[in-house]
Order: structure tokens, then sequence, then C-alpha cells
């Protein structure tokens, strides 16, 4: 098959399994389960947009415009400024608000080959701590962009994975998003492994080119910039290390990167002096040359520590880091190995980071927080395994992720471990963890005079426009996450604490910890519920903020009181820069009526002009009665808005890229207005709402209908939604049933079905698309009611498609596909150094290469696979341990054959050593076992016998034309009998020795 853009490159290969590595090391203990494929309505769609891994080779090459679904899978939200600290409103105000977190995780999942955006799945993690977070990094493997999902069977243990991963993965561009509005730095992660990455190594990425520069570290900075991500995590774990001569190269190209304006995180891994892999769990003189060095300067912005440091360790590593003029809150991460441990007896304890007056010494960095999430169905024990993407699990998934950050009671104001802590129904314990909230800090990107909040959680099991629900199926998309609630949860009381929790609707299962009445959302999927025994006042902080009031604001709280009247009062309560520990009150009239539905009461801040809300929250007072059972109210959405902000105008430009009539999809563009206008479009099919995004293009999984209307607004910074901009489709005036049937010549057959009253000649555009090795634009038309068309001598090398079809007028009809793949390119020579018995090789460079036979005098040799999964009569692509890149062979000049074939079968022989008695012995053996008749074996004697003569003659090109006059005849029909194994190795001979005389 041809190499992508028929050019040759370099290939890295990659695995890594649920456990994602058997060494010591940073990923030994990330125990969460893969996320399997989800089945039925939630499955992925037929042309959905999904991630991919990549290769070394892969960002060699990479552009935009070739890589698979690359404009659906961008980062288009930038990244938001964070507020000044301000200790006053903060739940622990004694925390320093210098004390950083590095949080490296997955994203909604672990999901290999089916990494999506947004998707119809509600039970996917929407992770919503950002608020302790500054730097985001993405532990989830993915397969590289052509391994063929058949390769994948979800029912096989982890080591069975038999596939190739990406050594870089980036940032799911929706976790991007949502990272950016909340002012933390998204990071892709660069991961090399002996054991987990199969036969990589960094030196495959280290290669400058002729001008000295790094043409891999060149396009990581276009990636980042395309993609919208930050910059890069290194985990250089490999058994081997690196070698000392590569250290000053590892380091040079960390400076590019780091000088390009792009976030660099090490992780404490190698031996500056030695290059072996040595784990410090401090930082030292051996390691933080990779942050700081004396020849190259500043390299990596930070160190993520091995997780088996102490006191005197973290002690020394903050010495060494102010001796080297680098502040340790911002250079130094102590590791915490949370998806290892868990709730359970931990390696390291964060009281060992403060010094002896309790303050931080550096900053903290964790691996696997998700477990939370991703790790329930371990925690819980049993057979089960999807209980973690289960619907009537999530509130188990949001509990534990409650104990994890906020502490085991559940109250950022109360850290701290405590083994009473009831969370055994969730399947954790709070005698080992004292809470993310006890070490960081909140933060806050609430600023200036307008703000709005829905409490959306970026998932639901419906979704809800103006307290009604617009679509019933459940969903998942971040992108539209509200900026978090900032304290999880913070009520302040004298008296009997109401409870705060996320209402999901009636379909919602909130476990046996709460009981409710089930609303749903305002907008959204969820709403905030606040509900209890009220017998005392209550205030429920919110939200850490620095908004300006000015003379026109105004509060707007809509809510939904369901439960019975009372002569409880409920109130904005606003907490000011000028005395932060007062608690303002607001009142919501006639807030202790029963309601019906939803309401919105604006409430008027105007006397307050000039002052600055440096947090605020919602008070709940009983009022005249000493105690009120059963108190309910749900909070749809909270407002602070000065009206200065103009209704944002309806996007322009829409239109219809794709119309998937037969899988009921489609795919929308239209023009991007500027963040600071629009913060968001929602997108409509047929009045019902099927997704939001800052961007300026969307994928519908499921239509509402084949005709009707699509509908995207624009929404501002304070929540107001344009008016709509519309287009009208119609999908049953065209074609549906599309077929394309490949003959091995490359013409294609597209047949389909008409609609019932055809209107005009129908067009049949095929386009390549993506990564392509032939690019292809071809329009035919046919004449009314014809069902099929024929395209001529198309490509037959697996590249992908797409074809439209078009019935006069009217709407077109898209379908994707990809070319049958009869062709495979060889595997170049040039990649095999040979000395004595020792045999080095490199990666093919075809784009879908699966294995590669190495045959030593026609024995196959064996090798070496990742896991302990024993030797294979072939190097496998992604699974072939790191070791076997070099062999040894049994003698020095035995016939060497390289054999490599494709996903889809097709094989090709590559000769890298013989001499010319051996092909003749070839020859004559072939004519002994009948595989060859003499005539056809004498035939290339004679032919083989000139062109050693011209070559012995010293005429090189009378030699060279003879040898691919032997190559001729080897397809000719006396060779019909022939296997095409063997006409391959003929051919592949002569070919060696064009090669070899050429030289």
């Amino acid at each position: 098959m041809f190499s992508r853009m028929g050019k040759t490159k370099k290939t890295l290969i990659v695995t890594i399994s649920a456990l994602f590595t058997l060494q010591a090391g940073f990923a030994t203990s990330a125990l969460a389960g893969d996320t399997l494929p989800y089945t039925g309505s939630s499955a992925t769609g037929l042309n959905q947009p999904t991630q991919h891994g990549y290769t070394s080779n892969d960002i060699l090459k990479w552009k935009p415009e070739a890589d698979k679904d690359s404009e659906m899978l961008r980062s288009r939200v930038p990244l938001q400024q964070r507020n000044e600290a301000f200790t006053a409103t903060q739940a622990n105000p004694n925390l320093s608000p210098e004390t950083q977190m590095s949080n490296i995780a997955g994203d909604y999942g672990n999901a290999f080959m089916d990494s999506t955006a947004y998707t119809n799945k509600f039970g996917q993690y929407t992770f919503p701590y950002w608020q302790y977070v500054d730097y985001y990094s993405y532990w989830h493997g993915m397969a590289t962009a052509d391994v063929p999902k058949d390769l994948y069977d979800p029912s096989l243990q982890w080591y069975e994975r038999w596939f190739e991963f990406g050594a870089l993965n980036i940032p799911n561009p929706a976790y991007t998003n949502a990272a950016h509005k909340n002012g933390v730095k998204s990071l892709a992660v660069i991961f090399f492994s002996s054991n987990d990455r199969g036969p990589q190594t960094y030196t495959q990425m280290l290669v400058k080119d002729k001008e000295g520069n790094f043409p891999v570290a060149e396009k990581l900075i276009e990636m980042a910039k395309y993609y919208g991500y930050d910059g890069y995590f290194f985990n250089q774990e490999e058994l081997s290390g690196v070698a000392v001569k590569d250290i000053p190269t590892y380091k040079e190209f960390l400076k590019v990167l780091r000088n390009s304006g792009l976030y660099v995180q090490w992780y404490d891994a190698v031996n500056n002096t030695t290059g072996k892999l040595k784990y410090d769990n401090e930082f030292t003189s051996g390691n933080s040359p990779f942050v700081k060095d004396s020849q190259y300067g500043d390299l990596a912005q930070s160190m993520f520590l091995n997780y088996n440091w102490n006191k005197q360790k973290l002690l020394n590593s903050k010495a060494l880091a102010e001796s080297l003029g680098l502040n340790p809150l911002e250079t130094v991460f102590a590791g915490v190995e949370a998806g290892g441990d868990r709730f359970n007896t931990r390696r390291n304890d964060l009281r060992n980071n403060l010094d002896s007056t309790g303050k931080p010494m550096n900053s903290i960095a964790m691996l696997g927080a998700d477990f939370t999430h991703h790790g329930l169905d371990e925690d819980l024990g049993g057979t089960d395994t999807m209980r973690r993407n289960n619907s009537d699990y999530q509130w188990m998934s949001f509990i534990r992720d409650r104990a994890w950050w906020t502490g085991p009671n559940l109250d950022p104001t109360s850290t701290g471990r405590n083994a009473n802590a009831p969370l055994s129904d969730v399947a954790a314990k709070g005698d080992n963890w004292d809470g993310v909230a006890a070490y960081i800090a909140e933060r806050s990107v609430i600023h200036g005079s307008n703000f709005v909040s829905n409490f959306n959680m970026g998932r639901g099991l419906a979704y809800y426009v103006n307290g009604k629900v617009s679509n019933s199926e459940e969903w998942s998309n971040i992108n539209i996450q509200d900026i978090p609630v900032t304290w999880q949860w913070w009520m302040q009381t004298s008296g009997t604490p109401l409870q705060a929790d996320f209402d999901f609707g009636p379909n919602y299962n909130a476990g046996s910890r709460y009981h409710y009445q089930k609303v749903g959302a305002y907008n959204g999927g969820n709403s905030l519920v606040v509900n209890g025994t009220l017998d005392a006042e209550n205030f429920l902080h919110l939200y850490k903020t620095d908004l300006k009031v000015k003379a026109g604001s105004k509060f707007s709280l809509t809510y939904n009181k369901t439960s019975q009247d009372d002569s409880s009062v409920m109130s904005a309560g606003l907490l000011f820069k000028d005395a932060p520990e007062k608690v303002v009150k607001v009142a919501v009239p006639n807030s202790g009526k029963k309601t019906d539905g939803w309401v919105t009461a604006d409430l008027d801040l105007s006397e307050y002009a000039g002052k600055e809300i440096e947090a605020f929250g919602i008070v709940f007072d009983n009022g005249a009665q000493g105690q009120i059972n059963n108190y309910q109210v749900n909070i749809g959405q909270v407002k602070i808005s000065d009206n200065s902000i103009e209704k944002p105008k309806a996007p322009t430009g829409l239109q219809i890229t794709k119309a998937l009539r037969d899988s009921n999809e489609m795919y929308l563009s239209w023009n991007l207005a500027d963040y600071n206008n629009v913060k968001q479009y929602n997108v409509y099919n047929n009045g019902a709402y099927v997704g939001g995004i800052y961007d300026d293009v969307f994928y519908i999984k499921n239509l509402k209908g084949l005709s009707g209307d699509i509908s995207v607004t624009a929404v501002s910074q304070d929540g107001q939604e344009s008016e709509p901009a519309v287009v009208q489709y119609d999908l049953t005036k065209g074609v549906h049933n599309i077929k394309a049937v490949q003959s091995d010549n490359g013409d294609m057959v597209v047949s389909w079905e008409n609609p019932k009253d055809v209107d005009g000649k129908i067009t049949v555009n095929l386009s390549t698309e993506y990564d392509y090795a032939k690019e292809v634009n071809e329009t035919v038309t046919v004449s009314n009611g014809k069902p099929e068309a024929k395209l001529s001598n198309l490509p037959i090398n697996g590249d992908q498609y797409l074809l439209k079809i078009k019935v006069g007028s009217h709407d077109w009809i898209s379908y994707q596909g990809t070319f049958i793949d009869k062709s495979i390119e060889a595997y170049p020579a040039e990649k095999v150094t040979i000395n004595g018995t020792s045999v080095t090789w490199g990666l093919p460079d075809s784009r879908d290469w699966h294995y590669l036979y190495v045959y030593e005098n026609g024995v196959a040799k064996t090798f070496n696979t990742t896991y302990s999964q024993g030797r294979k009569p072939y190097i496998v692509r992604g699974r072939t341990h790191l070791q076997e890149l070099t062999f040894q062979t049994q003698s020095t000049d035995s016939i060497l054959e390289f054999v490599m074939e494709d996903y889809s079968g097709n094989k090709v022989t590559t000769v890298v050593r013989m001499s010319l008695d051996d092909l003749y012995g070839i020859i004559n053996g072939l004519v002994e076992k009948k595989e060859l008749t003499a005539t056809a074996g004498e035939m290339l004697t004679a032919t083989l016998n000139t062109a050693k003569e011209h070559y012995e003659a010293g005429r090189l090109p009378q030699a060279a034309t003879q040898l691919e006059k032997f190559k001729a005849q080897v397809d000719r029909g006396e060779f019909n009998g022939v296997s095409q194994d063997t006409k391959n190795r003929l051919k592949a001979s002569a070919d060696y020795f064009l090669r070899t005389w050429s030289k």
C-alpha cells in the first residue's frame, strides 16, 4: 500500500494497556479499567469523528488537512485568565494559593478507538473540579489512525490488545475547551516505555534534519497550535534509559518546545549523568538538569516526582530548586499515585510536603485521580465491569469524586482524614486521604461584571431548555459544562445542614443518600437541588468571584420550589471585598411560596455599585417557623449582569457539509465569532436541542427527521441567545441505501435507491479525504432515474473517500468509505543495518503495515512480544518488544529476507542479504520442487547469467536492464502456476542486486 501522501517515512510503534505498564515507575498502578465500546444507541456513530494516537512518523508528516477528522476535533476556547488570589473567601484562608496542581488522568473514559468530543451517553466522566487544577494531562491511550477496529476484541484480557497505540496522545478537544474556560492548561502526553510501547524508542523522535532542526518538535508545535492545547508531559521510561550521547540532544529538543511558548513537564525517571532509568523521588542534581541545565539553560518548566518521596526528600527538593534560582512551587511537583493507591493505605503523605510552619514546600501532581469514576467496578468488586458507565451508578461516581477532591467529610471547610466517614456505600473510605482541598486553594476565573451559570455538569439524561425537555436522549458534552460550583459542598449553618446535589431529572438514580423530588434542569442536564430540614439559616457558598457591581447590576435567580408554602426566605448571599467576613443578603420576594414550575427573581444590586463581589451563594432561612421539614428548592440559574452585553447576532454562513442519510448523521459548519462576544453555539434540529460548542463545525449523531430544519444560535457571555440561523433540508428527495463495490482493477460501481419522484439528472461526486496517496476528485452524471454509476481507475490502496450524490437541485447525500486495498510498498532495505551477525531494523514507513516476517535461509525468525506473551514468528506492529529492534543471525552470509504484510493481507518481500549463488540455488530448488518448470528455470538462469556478465564487465546499465527483464519474466504466462509469494521473492531478489550493484 502507498504510504501517506506517496512519500516514505519512519514509523513509531506503541502499545498501551489497561494497566499501562508492568515496569516500576510512572504507570505501575493506573488500574482503572478500559472504557469498552458502547453498544446500542450509544454506540459510536458510523461516521462519528474520533480521536487517535500518533507515532513519531505520524507527527513528522502531520498536516491538518491530512489528519483524519482534524477539523472536527479542535479546541477553540482561549485560555482564560484566573483571578488574583483572595484568601479571605477561601474555604481555608490559611492555605497558600501558590501551591499548584498537575492532574494526569483520563478524560470521558479510556476508549481506545472511540474517543469522541461528545456523544449520547450519560455515564461518561465530566471532570467537575477544575478550580483545584493548574495543568491537566491526558493519560489515555489511543490506537493509531489506521488500526482496523476489528483488531480490538473488548472481551479479551488487556494483554490481548494486539494493535498499535500512539506514542503521542493529544487532549480531547472538549476537555481542553472545559479546561480553558477554567484557566487550566491542557497538556498532551508523550510516553516511551519498553514494555508498553512495543518497538518504539525516543531516538525516533529526536532526529535532526540537515540544518540541525528537529522536524518532530516543529510539528509538535504546529499540532498544539492547531488543536488548541498548551504543551506536553514527557514520560521517558524505557528500561534501557537514554544513551549518554543522546542526553544533550534530548535537552535541545525540550528547549525547542519551551522556547515556542509551550509548557513542558518532565517525569522523574532519567539520570542526567548515566542516562539510566532511575526514580529519584526528589528533585536532585541527577534529574534537575532536565528542568534547568548549566549549558542549555531553562528546559522543562517543571518536574513530576516519582511517588516514593518522604519529608526529607521534599525538603531537599525545595532547597535544590531555590539554589538553582527556581520557585519550587512552580517547578517541583510531588507525585501522588491516585489511581493505584486510591482511598487505601498510601505510599505517600502530603502532610510531609508541609514545612515546620505548615506551609507547602513544593507543588503536587497526581496520576489517575479519575479512578473515582473509571475504577468504580474494581473497587465495588464482582464481575460487572460496566457499572462505571451505567446511569444508575453515576451517583457513586459523584460522591467518590467529592470525597477525593473535597475530602472524606464532603466539605471543603472540614478536610482531613476521617476513618468514620460514611463512604462504604461507594467503595471508598476516609482514613488515608485528606482531600485535595486540604492542600490546594480553590481558584476562579469569574471576573468582570457579568456571569451566568445553569450548574450544567456537561452531561444529562435529557436536555432541558427553559425548564422543558427539549431532547429526551442521554448525553455528555463537557464543551458546554458551566464553570463548576467552587465548593462541593460548603453549607454554613448553626442548625441542621441542608443537603445539596445535582438533580438530573425523574430518571436519575440519586442513590440512598438523597431524598428529593426530581425536577431536572432549567437549561442543560441538571439543576442544583437543596433539600432537607430547614431549622436555622443555611448559607450555601457557590462561587468564588471578582465581580464588579455597577449601577445597573442585577442578581437573577431562577428557581423551582417544590415543597409546600412556608415561612422560609431565600436570599442571594454576597461577600464583598471590603468586608468578606460579612454575608450581605438580598432577599427573593415570596420565596417561601411553592412555585408552579420555574420562576425568575431579578434582584436589584444598584445600592452596592462600586463594590466587588469576591464570592456569592444562596441563603436559606427558616423564617418564623422553628423547623420546616422536607424543604426543597431547585436552583436552575444564577446570573449577575450589568446589562452591558448586547444580544448576539445570529450566526452567519450556516451550511450542511455532509448529510449522511443512510446512517442518520449530519455535519454542519458556520462562521466563528470572537469568544469575547460568543461563548457557545447551540444547535437545534426540528426544534430539539442536539448539542452545543464553541467552534465553527458540529456533528449530529441522530437526526430528528429526514426533513426539516437545522438552526444554530449564538450565546453571549451573560447567557443571552441570539435569533437562529436556519437551514432547511429534505433528505427524502435524495437517494438512499448507497452502496459502493470496487473491483481489483480500480473500477467502482456506485448504486442507490432513488426517491419516489426522481426530479432531474443525478450527479455523483467522489473525492479523497484526509490522508491519501493519490488525490481523486471525479464527477459523473447519470440520466433521470438511473440507480447506479461507474467510476473507473480509482485507487486500490485503502484511502478514504467521500461520495456525494445529488438528485437535480436537491440536497447532496453523502457516504463515506475506503477504497479496496490491493497494493503494498516494499520494506525499505536501507532500514536494515547489518554488523556481522547483528541485525538492526527500523520500523516500516507504510501507514498500514501489520506484520514483518524475517527469514534466514527460508526459516522464520521469532521475536519476543510485550507483556510476556511469548515469541511470534514475525514482528507484530505495536506488540513486538523494544529489545527486538536488534536481533542475531546464525551466520554472516545467510540469506536474509524481510516480508511485510499489511492490514489487508497484501505481502511484499525485501531481500537484504544474498549472494548470486544463493539466487541460482533458489531457482534450482524451485525447479526440483516442480514449482517452476525446467523451461522457466532455464530462462531465469540465462537472464541472470547475462546480468552477471554485464556487471563483472562494469556495464552497470546493461546489468540493470537484464535484472529488470528477470523481474518481467516472473510475471509472464509461463509462471501462472507459481505462487504469488514465490514471485515476490524472485523479484525481490532481483531488486536486491539492482540496489547492491548500483552502489
